[in-house]
């Protein structure tokens, strides 16, 4: 007899928003830009992508393929400084893992002499001049909201000072930080973005695709819309933080004369209990707060990825949450649901004790062995059967026996009987201690008429329990994972305090001396099953030979399809 499905898939949700799906359906059925789509998802190399990425491609990608177009993945490697081959590689190694192919890969770094003849142009156009002004002094002269900037006093050098300043800044000649490019536009713009901002910095770094060729780089809001262009991109989707800065895109390729893409801005995703700071979670990875990037605690891509979440379970999530204009806050629970109703179809259903408590059947003789049938997942019947071998020694959860047991505690407890999961009724009969009084064997009868887990005489019980034949258990590392933040907002910190202090110190207990099925032995780093009773786990790529290792995805309890269900009966 199967149990019910302690995770009974959720009802489909309604349709979420996505006012960018039709914007573009306006733009096809007015044959702006021919009809055509062509999107791109432009990550800045320097740092691995995380959650709040996949969102975005999922909805660069997904729109583009939903019309009939393409996107394009491109790095915005501007910034020589904190860029590494590294975080390409992996950048389009997560890409190709969520299930998305790139039309083609592009590097802003290509664009650098197209975009360097476009500042040449604007300075002769009278609409960019080389500033001596320090960083800090830009600030100054910037204004606030509430108050105008002033104009640098180098804002009026002639064309001819200006053109030749640049191009020997383009040769090396001057200093980091002694001169800029900027663009003259309008130092009393109530758009701080539109004061006269800086379109290039000198900047002497070695470049991981460039080396030492360019002394200068362009800054972001300069090479952005740019690049877009050159890639003839007709829908620049950004987060909302860049809608303020949406006024300068236009005006560069405006005042360029160049191809002009629609910029249009969505709401970022955030999770309860992460942190989605690239800068933050690369000080969790440099202060050895967690093993890497891809510790499954982190919520990286490459993290989740570890932990055992499907590409699939994240695709669905990002398209449940929907596209807003709105920065809200999702629940990670809702994410995890989302991940269970993946997993509880695809993974297999194996037995696997992580706190065991030897018991001892003692009216089975010594050596014999019962090969008993096991459904791999009562989702899917084509997954079919195994055999779980069972002998006269087993290993059960610790808190399935209690010597006392308390109201209501139908496990396994002296004089009661309880059901072994796919195997017989068994009673328990006797306690053995050590010297300090804790249980270290249990002594128990079973019947064999009842193999399978049914009494032909139709008596009931209130309990089954998962069990390992201790004869041929697997020895295993089992890592229990929890949030990496203890805070439901880890921003949420005094003043002077750092987001890092809100660490979860229980995020990760490490159990060692688990005991496994034997069929536990062969799943691969990376593939996913769920440990019945306990939760779903994957395969970790630590494990040796003969030392499997598994990170617990996420227990079985569902409490969002709980909360959901009670918001709907409201």
């Amino acid at each position: 007899m199967t149990p019910p499905n302690p995770n009974p898939p959720a009802e489909a949700p309604a349709a979420p928003s996505n006012f960018i799906r039709e914007i573009i359906r306006k733009d096809i059925e007015s044959n702006k830009h021919g009809g055509r789509v062509q999107t791109r998802f432009p990550p800045e190399p320097n740092g691995y992508l995380h959650i709040g990425h996949a969102k975005s491609i999922c909805l660069n990608f997904g729109l583009a393929r939903d019309f009939g177009g393409k996107t394009n993945l491109r790095f915005d490697d501007t910034n020589p400084e904190k860029e590494e081959q590294e975080y390409v590689d992996s950048i389009i190694d997560n890409v190709h893992w969520l299930g998305f192919q790139e039309d083609r890969i592009f590097f802003a770094s290509d664009y650098f002499e197209q975009i360097y003849q476009w500042a040449l142009q604007l300075i002769r156009q009278g609409q960019a001049y080389v500033c001596d002004l320090s960083a800090e002094e830009v600030r100054r002269y910037r204004g606030t909201l509430t108050e105008a900037g002033k104009e640098s006093p180098y804002r009026n050098r002639s064309l001819e000072e200006n053109l030749d300043l640049f191009t020997r800044m383009r040769a090396g000649e001057f200093q980091d930080g002694t001169r800029t490019l900027r663009a003259k536009i309008d130092m009393a713009s109530p758009n701080l973005n539109m004061r006269d901002p800086v379109m290039y910095r000198i900047l002497h770094a070695e470049h991981h695709r460039t080396g030492n060729a360019w002394p200068i780089y362009p800054m972001y809001d300069y090479a952005h819309g740019q690049s877009d262009s050159i890639e003839q991109i007709t829908h620049s989707i950004c987060t909302l933080e860049f809608e303020d800065h949406r006024p300068l895109y236009d005006w560069f390729v405006e005042q360029l004369g160049i191809f002009h893409p629609q910029q249009i801005e969505f709401d970022r995703l955030n999770l309860t209990y992460t942190m989605l700071s690239k800068r933050k979670l690369l000080q969790l990875v440099t202060e050895k707060r967690v093993s890497g990037w891809d510790d499954p605690r982190m919520p990286t891509i490459s993290g989740i990825r570890r932990r055992g979440y499907t590409p699939e379970a994240i695709r669905n999530f990002c398209g449940a949450i929907g596209v807003g204009k709105t920065n809200g806050i999702i629940e990670l629970g809702l994410l995890e649901h989302f991940v269970r109703e993946d997993l509880n179809k695809r993974a297999p259903r194996m037995m696997a004790v992580l706190k065991p408590l030897r018991v001892v059947i003692d009216n089975l003789a010594d050596g014999v062995v019962e090969e008993l049938d096991a459904v791999n997942n009562p989702e899917d019947a084509s997954a079919g059967t195994r055999k779980v071998p069972f002998s006269n020694v087993l290993y059960i959860e610790q808190d399935d026996f209690k010597e006392e047991p308390p109201k209501g505690y139908y496990r396994l407890s002296p004089g009661k009987e309880v059901r072994l999961r796919w195997g017989f009724f068994i009673t328990c009969q006797s306690v053995v201690k050590d010297a300090d009084g804790n249980i270290t064997e249990i002594h128990c009868t079973y019947d064999p008429l009842t193999r399978g887990g049914n009494a032909p005489d139709g008596r009931k019980v209130k309990s089954t329990i998962h069990w390992v034949s201790a004869a041929h258990a697997v020895d295993a590392e089992v890592r229990l994972y929890e949030t990496l933040f203890a805070k439901e907002n880890p921003s949420d910190v005094p003043e002077g305090g750092d987001v890092l202090d809100n660490l979860n110190p229980n995020s990760l207990q490490v159990l060692t001396g688990c005991k496994l099925e034997p069929s536990l032995a062969l799943v691969k780093p990376f593939e996913r099953v769920q440990f019945e009773r306990l939760g779903y786990f994957c395969g970790d790529p630590d494990a040796t030979s003969g030392k499997p290792v598994f990170n617990r995805t996420v227990a079985l309890k569902d409490t969002w399809a709980k909360v959901e269900k009670r918001e709907k009966g409201k």
